[in-house]
Order: C-alpha cells, then structure tokens, then sequence
C-alpha cells in the first residue's frame, strides 16, 4: 500500500470516528467545516484524496488536529515522530513545502510544523476557529507574513505570533529561500457545538 494509500485510509477512519466522538452528523460535520455532504462520503469511504484545505476545514470543524486526522492510534505519552514520518501537505514545483512534522490534543489541536518558502511564492490560508494562535520562527530568509490585508517583515531569527481568525498569508518576496518552524494551537471543541 502506497504512502498515500495510507493517508487516504486513516482519513477515512479518522474523519468517521472523530464525527462519532464530537456527534456529529454528516450534515452537521459538512455545515461547521464548509465542506459539500458529498465529499465527506467520499472522505469516508477512502475514495477520495482531498486538497490539504479540505481536510484543514475538517479538523477545524471538528476540533482536532490534522495529525490526528491522518493518525489516530495514540500511542504512549512521549511519541517520537521520525523525520521520515514528517508529512508533507503542501509543495509546489518550484522546492516550496510545508511538512506537518508533530501534533496532539492539549488540550485543543497542538500542531508543529517545517516550512520552506521559495522566492516569489506564498501561501495563503483562510481563517481559522476564534482562538486559533499561530507562532513562527524564521531560521533563513525574510518571510512577509499578511494578517487581514497587512503586510509584517520577519527576518531570519525573528518570530511572530497573531491570532489566525484572518485570513493570512505566508510569503516570500526575497532572493532567496525562506526556512522556518510555525506552531499553530487550535481551541477545543465541544461536543454540543453546532
């Protein structure tokens, strides 16, 4: 079975029994994340590899972290993830990435994350649940992080942090690659949320 095969696999799983836990029905589930009846039926029943803000609108709506989505075995209380197993969501053919590198539940969706930029590329994301922190650290590079329509230069050793119920943008307007960790902590959800 292919990596992706497995990926496809533990969505379907995932997605099923998270909707279970939160109670949700499938019409619920594809109101709170945005996301059509159909493509959850199909998310379900593993005939289908979403885009990665398919299944970022999912985790959201259901409160949980896309590492969970994609793996729901939880294993002991410290869990190593080795580097082969860092998954990468995003890419473009130009060497840009994003790579999911570790998660967990604390007690809302606690996410890590390995990002490469490359010069003239960006990344938007929409907004994510009141609450939503994210927090970067830039290693290389100069990322321009847009926050609702503002532009914020972060040079290489700076961070910044900012509540991501807006949409945001992560981009490279420099010569050369930008490198950099992102920390996103999501709030909980709670089972009688509609």
């Amino acid at each position: 079975m292919s990596d992706l095969d497995l990926l496809t696999q533990s969505l379907a799983r995932n997605v099923k029994h998270w909707r279970a836990v939160r109670g949700f029905t499938l019409d619920v589930l594809a109101a709170r994340a945005g996301v059509s009846r159909g493509m959850l039926i199909q998310i379900e029943q593993a005939r289908t590899n979403p885009s990665i803000g398919t299944v970022v609108k999912i985790g959201d709506a259901l409160g949980i972290s896309i590492t969970t989505l994609l793996d729901y075995e939880q294993g002991p209380k410290v869990r190593i993830v080795p580097a082969e197993r860092a998954v990468r969501l995003w890419h473009t053919d130009a060497g840009s990435y994003s790579r999911l590198l570790a998660g967990t539940e604390a007690p809302g969706p606690l996410e890590l994350w390995d990002w490469r930029l490359m010069p003239g590329e960006s990344s938007l994301s929409e907004p994510h649940p009141g609450g939503t922190v994210e927090m970067v650290h830039v290693t290389a590079g100069e990322l321009t992080l847009t926050v609702d329509g503002e532009d914020h230069t972060v040079p290489a050793g700076a961070s910044a942090s900012f509540e991501a119920n807006a949409p945001h943008t992560y981009g490279n307007r420099g010569e050369e690659p930008v490198l950099m960790m992102m920390a996103v902590s999501v709030p909980p959800v709670g089972r009688d949320a509609t």
